[in-house]
C-alpha cells in the first residue's frame, strides 16, 4: 500500500481483518486461555480479526506465564503491534520513557529484560542496566538511522569541528553514544542541544545522525547545527503533497507529525512531537479525525485507547519493528536468546551521554500496562 492510499480505522463493535496470521505453535486456544486473555481481547477486538486472535491468544497467555516464571520485564515501543503492546508488555512508551524505565530498575527487580523494539533500544537498556540479561526477540531488528553512522565517523567529526559538543540521537549504537557528549530523543532534542552548547560554551553543536530532526531542531534554536546525513526509512517517505491530499480527502482531519519527518512535512502539520507527545495530543485535542505522520502500527494502539476518534492511516510500516512478533518473543523467553551485549569498555562512556540526557529531561510518567 502506498502512503497516498489511506485506511480509516475506528474501534467499534465490528471486526477488521487483514492482520498477518502467525505461524501455529503447540499452544492451543482453551477456556483457560480465553479467560486469561479476555481483557486484552476487549481492548483490541476492533483491530485484530477473530481468527487471528484464536492464534495469538495462546501465545499471549504463554508469554505472560513464562514471563512471570522467569521474573522478566517486557518493554515495548509505541510502534509495536497491539497484540504485543496490550497483550504482553509491562511498560510501553517512546525511546526516552523506555530508557528512563531501564534506568529505574531496582536491584532485585527483573533479572531479565525483553526489549520489544529495535537493537539500539536493547543496547540502551544494557548500558543502563549492565547486570541484567537483555533480550531482543529478533537480532535483525535494526534501524536505518543507527546504521547510518559509526563511532569512527563521530571521531572524524570531532576532529573536523574541535570544541563542538556531540549530541547523538538515541537512535544510535552504543559505540556512537560512547563517542558522544549527550544523547537526546525526539521529545527533548532542542532542549539537549541548548544545554550542550551552554555546558561546552560553544555556539555550534554536532547533531547526529538524523538530518531531518536536525533541521527541525535548527528552527527552534539559534545554536548552529552541524548535521549528519542519516534518515528514517519510514518518515523520509512522507511529502507535503501527501499531507495536502489527505487533508482534501478528509476535511477537518488533525495532522500530527513526528520530527523525524522532513521540515516541509512538519510545516503542514497541526502538531509536531514524539510518539508519546502525539498520543497526548490525541487525548487532549479531542479531534474527530486524526492523521499520524509516523509508523502506522502506532495508530492501532492509540485507536484502542480512543474509540471515538477516526484515524486516517497513510500506512507506512517500519520493517525492523515488524520483526518483533509473539512467536519470537516466546522463543526468546524460552531460550534466553538472542542476548544483547555491549563491550564493557563502552558502557561507562555511553552511559554518561544517556545520563546527561536524563538529568536534563523532565521525567515523564511511566505507563505500566500491568498495574
Amino acid at each position: 500500500m502506498s502512503i497516498t492510499d489511506p485506511v480509516v480505522t475506528r474501534v467499534t463493535a465490528g471486526r477488521r481483518g487483514g492482520a498477518p496470521v502467525l505461524a501455529y505453535r503447540d499452544e492451543r486456544y482453551t477456556d483457560e486461555v480465553a479467560r486469561a486473555t479476555q481483557p486484552v481481547w476487549e481492548k483490541i477486538h476492533g483491530l485484530i480479526s477473530d481468527v487471528d486472535w484464536l492464534l495469538k491468544a495462546p501465545l499471549v497467555h504463554e508469554i505472560n506465564r513464562l514471563k512471570k516464571e522467569r521474573r522478566a520485564l517486557i518493554l515495548a515501543h509505541n510502534y509495536q503491534t497491539p497484540d504485543i503492546y496490550y497483550g504482553v508488555a509491562d511498560y510501553v512508551g517512546d525511546s526516552l520513557e523506555l530508557a528512563r524505565r531501564a534506568a529505574a530498575l531496582g536491584p532485585d527487580e527483573a533479572p531479565i529484560v525483553v526489549m520489544c523494539g529495535v537493537h539500539f533500544m536493547a543496547e540502551t537498556v544494557k548500558v543502563l542496566a549492565p547486570d541484567r540479561t537483555v533480550l531482543i526477540p529478533d537480532k535483525e531488528a535494526g534501524c536505518s538511522l543507527a546504521e547510518s553512522i559509526t563511532g569512527a565517523d563521530v571521531r572524524l567529526l570531532k576532529e573536523r569541528y574541535p570544541g563542538a559538543p556531540v549530541v547523538s540521537y538515541v537512535n544510535t549504537s552504543a559505540e556512537v553514544k560512547a563517542e558522544s557528549d549527550y544523547c537526546c530523543t525526539s521529545s527533548n532534542a532542542a532542549r539537549i542541544v541548548e544545554e550542550a552548547a551552554r555546558s561546552f560554551s560553544s555556539e555550534r553543536v554536532i547533531f547526529l545522525p538524523d538530518h531531518y530532526l536536525a533541521a527541525n531542531v535548527a528552527q527552534q534554536t539559534k545554536i548552529k547545527i552541524i548535521a549528519w546525513h542519516g534518515t528514517c526509512i519510514v518518515h523520509e517517505r512522507f511529502t507535503p503533497e501527501h499531507i495536502r491530499t489527505l487533508r482534501a480527502q478528509f476535511p477537518g482531519v488533525r495532522v500530527l507529525a513526528h520530527p523525524e519527518a522532513p521540515p516541509e512535512v512538519c510545516a503542514e502539520a497541526d502538531f509536531v512531537g514524539s510518539t508519546s507527545k502525539m498520543i497526548a495530543d490525541v487525548q487532549s485535542a479531542h479531534a474527530a479525525k486524526v492523521l499520524m505522520v509516523t509508523e502506522c502500527a502506532m495508530a492501532d494502539n492509540v485507536a484502542a485507547e480512543n474509540p471515538g476518534v477516526d484515524f486516517v492511516r497513510p500506512c507506512v510500516l517500519c520493517p525492523y519493528m515488524q520483526k518483533i512478533t509473539l512467536p519470537r518473543i516466546l522463543d526468546s523467553l524460552r531460550t534466553l536468546s538472542p542476548r544483547v551485549e555491549v563491550p564493557a569498555a563502552l558502557i561507562p562512556r555511553a552511559r554518561r551521554a544517556i545520563e546527561r540526557m536524563l538529568a536534563v529531561s523532565q521525567p515523564p510518567p511511566l505507563k505500566s500496562l500491568r498495574a
